[in-house]
């Protein structure tokens, strides 16, 4: 239960569901033996409430009924929508495979939900609390991301823009991490706004998170030239794998990319949330999403980059 613990964490985190985990590695040999303190202390607190809560096993049988039957009823659930989302089975045929089985098992959690006030809320309080949070960092990101937009500037013209500009040139590679390949990170932004240079090489960093568990070495690295001296540069990673930007860019050089590691700065964007919104329950779920980022997992250690060569630049944006 450990483990999946980590390995859902992890999951979750690369699909954009939670917010950036501190995650350890503890094999040499294996991606997928990880530790994540976080998880780990959440699971302790939560086993010492249910043993002083409940105090003996057969306590918590109505809670492991309605765990498993849920469980049960949301596997069929999500593989009833695999199967009709990927194309594989027509809506009723599927629905026809299905409906034995989930009608047995919706008896079964239905028979287990009338055990909720003796224990069976356990279950249902931890997903609840789980939901909540997921929900409050998707939609946190995706209003800052829509908030982004509307100031962004377009990658092309911005290119273009600074080759004709008169900032000084100084030697060396300056990676820019960013999210959204299509427009100008807002990092880049604010170093010529406020230091008025640009490095003889730029590299627009992207790295993305694949819908499979490990990444091909094919599909590793993208590289593209956008003009002298500015690169876009794309590294993914599969569900199962933790961002390794260091590893991958040793690939990187083996794809073209050449850039001297001790002339090499890493530039990364830190945005502070405040919360401006209305009240209700769309403030509750912006001020844990303020929280969720504040208690984020540093970027780089998350992205595996080198510390010595990391600038940070910050902003405040309101949700």
């Amino acid at each position: 239960m450990i483990s999946g613990a980590f390995s859902i964490a992890r999951s979750a985190t690369q699909l954009g569901l939670l917010a950036r985990l501190g995650i350890r590695h503890t094999s040499h040999g294996q991606s997928g033996q990880i530790y994540i303190a976080s998880v780990n202390w959440i699971l302790m607190v939560g086993v010492i409430w249910l043993v002083l809560t409940f105090k003996s096993s057969g306590a918590l049988a109505s809670a492991w009924g309605i765990a498993v039957t849920g469980t049960m009823v949301t596997t069929t659930a999500l593989w009833l929508l695999y199967m009709v989302r990927s194309g594989k089975l027509r809506l009723w045929t599927a629905v026809v495979i299905v409906a034995p089985v989930a009608g047995m098992e919706r008896a079964f959690l239905a028979a287990n939900l009338t055990k909720v006030a003796v224990g069976g809320y356990v279950p249902i309080l931890i997903a609840a609390s789980v939901a909540l949070v997921m929900r409050a960092w998707w939609r946190g990101t995706q209003a800052l991301l829509r908030r982004a937009s509307r100031v962004q500037v377009d990658l092309g013209g911005f290119v273009a823009s600074v080759e004709r500009g008169s900032a000084p040139v100084i030697p060396g590679t300056a990676f820019f991490l960013t999210s959204d390949p299509a427009h100008v990170p807002s990092a880049l932004l604010h170093n010529l706004r406020h230091n008025r240079i640009r490095h003889e090489q730029t590299v627009l960093l992207t790295v993305e998170t694949l819908r499979v568990p490990v990444a091909m070495p094919q599909e590793r690295v993208s590289l593209a030239r956008l003009a002298p001296g500015f690169q876009q540069l794309t590294l993914r990673f599969g569900l199962m794998e933790t961002p390794n930007v260091s590893r991958a860019l040793a690939q990187a050089r083996r794809e073209g990319l050449k850039f001297d590691v001790m002339a090499t700065s890493f530039f990364l964007g830190r945005r502070r949330i405040s919360v401006v919104g209305p009240g209700g329950f769309g403030q509750v779920l912006d001020r844990i999403y303020a929280l969720l980022s504040r208690l984020a997992a540093d970027p780089s250690d998350y992205y595996h980059l080198p510390r010595n060569r990391v600038v940070e630049l910050g902003e405040r944006m309101a949700v």
